[in-house]
């Protein structure tokens, strides 16, 4: 089934794409949710009179994410977690956690584009890739601590 995206779709494809799909894929969730239209003759007429101003904003949005990654590579997140003994946390640092750290720095990142495979249960220093747009990528470090109680 050939569709064209009406949204960049980072496992498709960007904004304006022609894109072969399994027909269920299609039919049950690309459609419905007004993610793409068919590739039909009328709608690819429609797509080259409009492929200037998708050009435009996409690439206006690929300068914004690259600003922005640029911003947050390497960036040091050092996050506080009560632990045991064995450097195991009590709990765990998730994406949601992370988001909410960099947000306390102006920095707006939904916890969804931290790809952050399992949460983190130990103390240390770990690697973690950041995906801001569409073939954009940023690699923050995220340096777990024991939390200091007063004893």
């Amino acid at each position: 089934m050939e569709l064209i995206l009406k949204e960049t779709i980072s496992a498709l494809g960007r904004e304006g794409d022609v894109v072969t799909v399994k027909p269920g894929y299609g039919r049950n969730y690309l459609l419905p949710q007004g993610k793409a239209v068919n590739a039909t003759t009328e709608n690819l007429f429609a797509l080259e009179q409009n492929r200037a101003a998708i050009q435009s904003r996409l690439a206006k949005d690929q300068a914004i994410a690259e600003k922005l990654a640029k911003k947050i590579s390497g960036f040091n997140i050092v996050i506080e977690q009560l632990a045991g003994d064995d450097e195991r946390l009590f709990g765990s640092v998730t994406n949601a956690d992370l988001a909410a750290k960099l947000e306390e720095s102006n920095v707006k990142i939904d916890k969804k584009q931290i790809l952050l495979i399992d949460p983190i249960k130990t103390i240390g220093e770990t690697r973690v890739q950041v995906k801001i747009g569409f073939d954009v990528t940023a690699e923050i470090v995220v340096n777990v601590v024991p939390l200091k109680t007063e004893k």
